[in-house]
C-alpha cells in the first residue's frame, strides 16, 4: 500500500483504529478497566501477528524478485570478504603453531559457530556462502600440509590410534572434492610400507605364529579405524584390503605360515572368531 501512495490512508486508518479502541477502555466502568485492556492489548497482539504472518506469505508468494536485495548487496558481500580475511590470517597463524589435531578442532569449531550465527539471525542462504568461505581458508588451502604435518599429522594419528582426530579430519575434508583421495593415498602408502617391513624382517620370519598374529592385529586395528573414524567407507576397506594383498604376496611361505599358526590355535582352542579373522587376510 505505500508503494502504490496509500501510506497515508494506512497510517490515518490505522490511527483511527487505534483511537476508537482507546476510547472503548476509557468507557469501562472502575471495577473492569485494567481487565478491559488487557484483552484489548491481547487482541491487538494477535491482529499484528496475523497480518505480519500474511505480509510474509504475501511478500514470498505474489511479489516478484526485484534483484539483489539490500541485504545482499549492502551486508552480505562485505561480510562473506572480511569473514575470508579473517579466516585466511587465523589459518595462517594456526597452521604455524598448531598440531594437526587442534588445528582441526578449531577449523570444526568454527565451522559450526557460522552455522549457529547463520541460524540464528542471518538469511539461510548465507549458510552455504559463509562455510565456503572457511571450508576454503581454513581446510582446502592447507589440506596436504595438514595430512603431512611432522609429529602429528595423518601417520601420526595412524599409528597411535586418533579416532577422533581422523574423524573430524575425514569428515571435515570430505567437504572439499577429492580431498578424501588424498587421505587414502596416505593411509595406503604408509599401510603397504609397515606391511612390507613386517614380511620381510627376517627376525619375524622366525616364528610364523607370532608373524601372523601380527598380521591379525594390524588388519584389526586397521579396520577398526575405517569403522570408527571413516564412516565404514567402503572405498577406504577396499584400499585396505588390497593394501594387505599386495604385502601378504610378498611373503612365498604365507599359506604355510597360516598353516602352523592355526595348527597351534587348534591346540590351545582355536574359536570361531580367531577362524574368521585368519580367513579375511586371504580375501
Amino acid at each position: 500500500m505505500v508503494f502504490h501512495k496509500f501510506g497515508e490512508k494506512l497510517y490515518s486508518g490505522l490511527t483511527a483504529h487505534l483511537k476508537e479502541i482507546a476510547r472503548s477502555i476509557e468507557a469501562t466502568l472502575e471495577g473492569s478497566f485494567l481487565e478491559e485492556m488487557n484483552r484489548k492489548w491481547s487482541d491487538h497482539n494477535k491482529a499484528s501477528d496475523m497480518i505480519r504472518d500474511i505480509m510474509m506469505y504475501m511478500d514470498r508468494t505474489y511479489i516478484p524478485d526485484a534483484g539483489p536485495s539490500v541485504y545482499e548487496q549492502e551486508f552480505e558481500t562485505h561480510f562473506l570478504q572480511v569473514s575470508a580475511e579473517f579466516y585466511r590470517a587465523e589459518s595462517q597463524k594456526f597452521i604455524e603453531c598448531c598440531a594437526c589435531g587442534d588445528y582441526l578442532k578449531n577449523s570444526e569449531k568454527r565451522l559450526n559457530k557460522e552455522m549457529d550465527r547463520v541460524n540464528h539471525y542471518l538469511d539461510p542462504g548465507t549458510g552455504k556462502k559463509i562455510t565456503n568461505v572457511v571450508k576454503k581458508e581454513m581446510i582446502e588451502n592447507y589440506m596436504l600440509i595438514l595430512i603431512h604435518k611432522e609429529n602429528s599429522g595423518l601417520v601420526s594419528m595412524l599409528c597411535y590410534d586418533k579416532y577422533d582426530d581422523l574423524g573430524r579430519m575425514y569428515n571435515l575434508f570430505r567437504r572439499v572434492t577429492d580431498s578424501l583421495s588424498k587421505i587414502l593415498e596416505v593411509m595406503t602408502s604408509h599401510n603397504r610400507e609397515s606391511g612390507k617391513q613386517l614380511v620381510t624382517d627376517p627376525e619375524r620370519l622366525k616364528d610364523p605364529v607370532e608373524f601372523v598374529q601380527r598380521l591379525l592385529d594390524e588388519k584389526e586395528k586397521y579396520d577398526k579405524i575405517i569403522n570408527l573414524a571413516f564412516n565404514k567407507d567402503g572405498f577406504f576397506q577396499n584400499a585396505l584390503n588390497s593394501s594387505f594383498e599386495y604385502f601378504i604376496n610378498l611373503n612365498p611361505r604365507f599359506q604355510e605360515f597360516i598353516s602352523l599358526f592355526v595348527d597351534d590355535k587348534v591346540r590351545q582352542g582355536l574359536n570361531g572368531v580367531t577362524l574368521d579373522k585368519v580367513m579375511m587376510l586371504f580375501r
